[in-house]
């Protein structure tokens, strides 16, 4: 995640807002990137802008909606063997490239045996790793892929490695989408609801509806994806109307949300982004859970996320986000309670108090939380010197095991608690995996390890709910917060929803408002009925004072 400079000193083209309307533009203007997508190739998109931009001309097996909801895409179903290691998607029939060209399984084969050749370099194909053979392909072992094979041209076949209950979401990312025998990155051709008419680097990207869209064509003629390097272009762009969406600047929030003419533009979703305190449980005090529990009382982060993140945090109680299935949002994270924090030091057999190392990278909001932390620590008794280290250098370091504890931050890979749980706490991944809390925990292994295999998601998120909730108590971390989204919209625009992850949104169904002669609007109801945005309970600020 991009931190965003505080805006200041922008003239504001229109007082009131969003400018005076979309005029006569048929394209829909989104500014949501500050950097050029490195490729329009699938198999390439290893950031947010060209996954974004990918996903707007390719489709995958599955795809995502903007609450993070999987759902077919060009597999209209697919069945689940007993075992839940062997996958048959059946193909939705009639569907064609925009060039004519017919979709078939062995054009699915081909794309994924693609992204995972070691000939493309650059590219990060690990969601098609689950599949048996693909990890030796992928590491020159092998001259094809054992689990993949296509009886018909509607049928495909994908037998994994071991039972992955998650796999049709893995589908729904990028690099799993289905290319063309020819692909071409200048000038592609895929399935998507979108095709690019003209990318102008550093400045936007043109598409086009593809009017023959197998899902029907988008309601919008036109999208205009713009480049805006710097956050103030991109709110005085937004202010004189020529940008329709816009990722609000982190440092304007308080403004934004202030201003009566601008509130209801307002749109907030809880991005998959946690924030938290690495606790090294095999280092000394920290051993011992008492001293771990303790921190995490020690630390008031209802006014951190206030005060340092602009409120653009939702207080975490877990590790699983509250926009994904297995989040328990009814949970309440740990409060701000020193008396609590020193009676467990005591219990400990700390009376007086511990002294440790708290690591922070180079970002300079975590280091402003870094400072704030050791101040609230210190009420505990808990005596924290803060390291400052370049932030690959810390990561590097806390993946070794050689710090007590590292603020940092995780951003998911596809939106399921597994992909929280996991990396971050399984004993498989202590170290280098992402678990630099070298968190072992027999009961939460066995629950995360029953969740990856369990196929029904219902009781996959019921597993993951007890996984959390172990961790909770256990506490390997200090939870701070998961990152707030915070999106303008203009009040022309219907049927915008903040995506939870960034190839949620594909512009299907937003459109245009525009004005009728004499003012009026073609459609007289409020875009915004409601606003995405986190409970009072995990936001409100107290009354106290940063120390």
């Amino acid at each position: 995640m991009r931190k965003f400079p505080v805006f200041s000193g922008i003239l504001l083209i229109m007082a009131g807002g969003g400018g005076t309307g979309p005029g006569n533009r048929g394209a829909i203007v989104d500014s949501r990137d500050n950097y050029d997508p490195r490729s329009m190739d699938p198999a390439l998109a290893t950031d947010v802008p060209t996954g974004r931009a990918v996903s707007y001309v390719f489709d995958g097996l599955t795809r995502f909606t903007p609450d993070a909801r999987v759902e077919p895409a060009l597999a209209e179903r697919w069945d689940v063997s007993p075992d839940g290691a062997r996958y048959t998607f059946h193909m939705r029939r009639g569907v064609t490239f925009s060039d004519g060209t017919p979709v078939t399984a062995r054009n699915v084969m081909a794309s994924w045996q693609r992204a995972l050749d070691p000939k493309m370099k650059g590219g990060s194909a690990e969601p098609l790793k689950p599949i048996r053979g693909a990890t030796e392909f992928s590491d020159g072992k092998a001259t094809g892929i054992s689990g993949l094979s296509a009886p018909n041209d509607s049928t495909l076949v994908v037998q994994l490695a071991e039972p992955l209950g998650i796999f049709p979401k893995l589908l729904a990312m990028p690099v799993a989408a289905v290319v063309p025998p020819n692909m071409s990155s200048d000038k592609p051709v895929g399935t998507g609801p979108w095709k690019l008419v003209e990318w102008k680097h550093d400045d936007y990207l043109l598409f086009a509806r593809n009017t023959s869209y197998w899902g029907g064509p988008p309601k919008a003629d036109s999208l205009r994806a713009r480049i805006i390097a710097e956050p103030s272009t991109g709110v005085a762009e937004f202010e004189s109307g020529s940008v329709d969406v816009l990722r609000v600047p982190e440092g304007e929030t308080q403004v934004w949300e202030d201003d009566e003419s601008k509130k209801d533009m307002l749109m907030s979703v809880p991005a998959l982004i946690l924030v938290y305190v690495g606790i090294n449980t095999t280092r000394g005090p920290l051993a011992d859970v008492r001293v771990r529990q303790a921190i995490n009382l020690s630390i008031d982060r209802k006014l951190i996320v206030q005060r340092l993140v602009s409120g653009r945090g939702f207080l975490a109680a877990g590790v699983i986000p509250p926009s994904l299935g297995g989040s328990d949002t009814a949970r309440q994270p740990y409060p701000y309670d020193t008396l609590r924090a020193r009676q467990l030091l005591r219990e400990a057999g700390y009376p007086n108090g511990v002294s440790i190392e708290l690591w922070v990278g180079s970002n300079p909001v975590y280091n402003r939380i870094a400072e704030t932390m050791q101040a609230y620590l210190a009420k505990s008794g808990i005596r924290a010197k803060i390291v400052q280290r370049e932030s690959a250098a810390a990561r590097a370091a806390a993946r070794k095991g050689e710090v007590d504890m590292i603020l940092k931050d995780w951003y998911a890979d596809y939106p399921d608690g597994e992909n929280f749980l996991y990396p971050l706490l399984h004993s498989a991944n202590k170290g280098a995996g992402g678990n630099v809390s070298f968190f072992s925990n027999a009961d939460f292994d066995r629950v995360v390890s029953q969740a990856r295999r369990e196929p029904d998601e219902a009781k996959r998120d019921e597993l993951y709910r007890q996984a959390d909730s172990i961790a909770f108590v256990q506490a390997p971390m200090v939870f701070l917060y998961f990152y707030n989204e915070l999106y303008a919209v203009q009040p022309w625009i219907k049927g915008f929803k903040p995506p939870v992850i960034y190839n949620g949104q594909r512009w299907l169904d937003v459109e245009l408002v525009r004005r009728e002669a004499g003012g009026g609007r073609r459609d007289p109801t409020r875009v915004f009925a409601a606003r995405l945005a986190a409970p009072a309970s995990r936001l409100q600020a107290p009354a106290s004072r940063l120390p």
